[in-house]
């Protein structure tokens, strides 16, 4: 059967965009599809300055939120990268694999450089290498295929290349993954800024064009009302010329399966598509939140299936990384 892996980093409170372009894929599709795994990444969240206590409350709300969206530990293994040893073992052996170009090479790490530098903050080691740690994420389960965006193709590529590299100077040990884009997935921009995508806000008060799972009705019916749109009036979906606009109905038609182009022909004003976007939205998270308020309330149940997940996650990764360790020279204890 296909390996899937993917993940979440929980340096924010989950969004809209997470949801249509990534985790309802995920819930409805992949977990049904092949042996899959979904891992909150939070070594990933310690790439940068950040607040121990905030990075574990995050971690807990986005494995609830994975549950909550139809993740079911019956279908699929949804774990906490932390909690299993075998993804730190093996990224020392991805980062004895990698050079140093490639990591220098890997784009987000020179975006992440220059915010860093602008904040007046130090730049981790970590944020250097994380692309083998990721690496490691993935080849420690055999993955087949990697469900992700434009920003991480690069790093998935990396990880193709670090298992060929490996296989020809170790041996056959790891399976080349590839990453794959899903077919519906939608890439969601921010509200108030459609030239770039709708991420996890840092909380530096940019929350306004964000759309968060947990956000409640009134919230996003105002969040997305206030949305920006275009010069003119009429409602056309063209990317280039009309950004905003062509987010609402792009938006619109991820919650309801129906074509953009068509969408757009539907509406004569901006106000009557903000409002049916901003109901569309509500009603696609009301399950979402509503099931989430069920799992928050009950944090044994949550913990108890992210323990088991790990468990099922270590007897994966384990037999590959203690092959990988013996096919690197080191000695079996």
């Amino acid at each position: 059967m296909t390996t899937v892996f993917s993940g979440v980093k929980p340096t924010g409170h989950l969004t809209l965009g997470n949801y249509l372009g990534a985790v309802r894929q995920w819930a409805e599709v992949d977990q049904y599809r092949a042996e899959a795994l979904f891992c909150v990444v939070d070594l990933h969240a310690l790439t940068m300055e950040h607040d121990p206590a905030r990075v574990r409350r995050l971690s807990r709300q986005a494995a609830t939120l994975l549950l909550a969206a139809g993740l079911d530990p019956e279908q699929c293994v949804v774990f906490v990268q932390s909690h299993v040893d075998e993804h730190a073992r093996l990224s020392y052996l991805m980062e004895c694999t990698a050079s140093d170009g490639e990591m220098r090479r890997m784009i987000q790490y020179k975006e992440k450089v220059a915010q860093a530098r602008e904040r007046g903050e130090s730049v981790r080691l970590s944020l250097l290498t994380y692309p083998a740690l990721m690496a490691a994420d993935i080849l420690a389960y055999r993955t087949d295929e990697v469900p992700v965006g434009d920003d991480q193709t690069q790093h998935v590529e990396l990880a193709r290349d670090l298992a060929v590299r490996f296989n020809q100077r170790y041996g056959q040990t790891f399976v080349v993954p590839r990453a794959t884009r899903p077919p519906v997935a939608a890439r969601v921009m921010d509200l108030q800024d459609p030239s770039g995508k709708m991420g996890k806000s840092l909380g530096t008060g940019a929350a306004a064009g964000i759309v968060y799972l947990l956000d409640d009705a009134d919230v996003v019916r105002k969040k997305v009302m206030r949305a920006v749109t275009d010069g003119g009036s009429d409602v056309v979906y063209d990317r280039e010329s009309s950004p905003g606009v062509a987010n609402l109905l792009e938006i619109l038609a991820a919650c309801t399966g129906k074509e953009a182009g068509e969408l757009a022909e539907q509406y004569s004003g901006y106000g009557a598509l903000k409002r049916d976007v901003a109901e569309a939205v509500v009603e696609l998270l009301r399950p979402v939140r509503e099931r989430h308020a069920e799992l928050a309330a009950d944090p044994g149940h949550v913990q108890a299936v992210l323990k088991a997940g790990a468990e099922r996650a270590r007897g994966l990764a384990r037999p590959v990384v203690d092959a990988a360790y013996a096919a690197i020279g080191l000695l079996e204890p």
